[in-house]
């Protein structure tokens, strides 16, 4: 983990409201793993003392990029941002994907821009397989084409029909998980907190590994704050407290108590 002050090399839009951010980073670029994440300290708010965390999207030994959507004050400070503006960025955070799993057959499950902190996984795996991306429409379904590349075959749902197949990303996965020996599959999960129960469920009650990427306010990013707290399960049948930016993000869907 190192703390860099940088700059931008690259701010564009990528597609619809969705944007990708390039930063010049040779400190933090060449630590990233698969599946974790850094801490923006974004210019213009200074009422603003706490970063935000984004997944990481791409890096090498230059630097990393993140794929965004402004939703909030913060990520819409973000939209001015231009080449050579100076930002602070603390990276690479979190304990990322574990490696696949011997005679494991890899399966990605994204929602929303959330394979945006899969794309890393794809590119280091040599064994490709599937991936299957939700969104609300065809706008909220991002870097087929990037994966495509990558030797992935992907399997798009949106909300309204407008790309794949209609619904959840469950109504393409389920019936396609039917046809498979499930306790070969080994899922790499990010998206919305009820997509990642619905796919930790599943590899529960079918026998699969399924390691989900939490969805939770990872304030500081060090584990110091608790506001990304989880429950997670001990060995004896109780429970702890888990911090996801420290302890995770990335939990096996067995380790987690969900809340009701």
């Amino acid at each position: 983990m190192k703390q860099e002050k940088t700059t931008v090399v690259e701010h564009h839009n990528f597609q619809g409201d969705y944007r990708i951010l390039r930063l010049a980073a040779p400190e933090v670029g060449p630590l990233v793993k698969p599946g974790q994440f850094l801490e923006l300290l974004i210019p213009q708010l200074d009422d603003r003392i706490l970063r935000r965390p984004f997944s990481i999207y791409k890096a090498d030994a230059e630097g990393v990029s993140i794929l965004y959507k402004p939703v909030g004050r913060g990520t819409q400070a973000m939209i001015p941002l231009n080449e050579g503006d100076p930002v602070d960025i603390i990276g690479s955070l979190g304990n990322g994907f574990p490696e696949l799993g011997a005679g494991k057959i890899p399966v990605l499950v994204a929602g929303g821009y959330g394979n945006a902190a899969l794309y890393l996984k794809a590119k280091e795996l040599k064994t490709k397989g599937i991936a299957f991306f939700g969104g609300r429409t065809a706008q909220d379904i991002l870097c087929v084409e990037e994966f495509k590349k990558l030797g992935w075959e992907v399997r798009p749902t949106t909300d309204d029909g407008s790309l794949g197949t209609k619904g959840l990303v469950t109504a393409a996965f389920d019936p396609w998980m039917q046809e498979q020996e499930a306790e070969k599959l080994e899922l790499f999960v990010c998206g919305p907190n009820p997509m990642l129960k619905a796919m930790g469920d599943r590899a529960i009650e079918h026998g699969f590994t399924a390691w989900l990427s939490m969805d939770k306010n990872m304030a500081c990013g060090v584990g110091a704050c608790l506001t990304c707290v989880i429950k997670r399960k001990t060995e004896d049948g109780g429970w702890e407290w888990a911090r996801c930016c420290k302890d995770g993000p990335i939990f096996e869907s067995r380790e987690i108590l969900w809340e009701e």
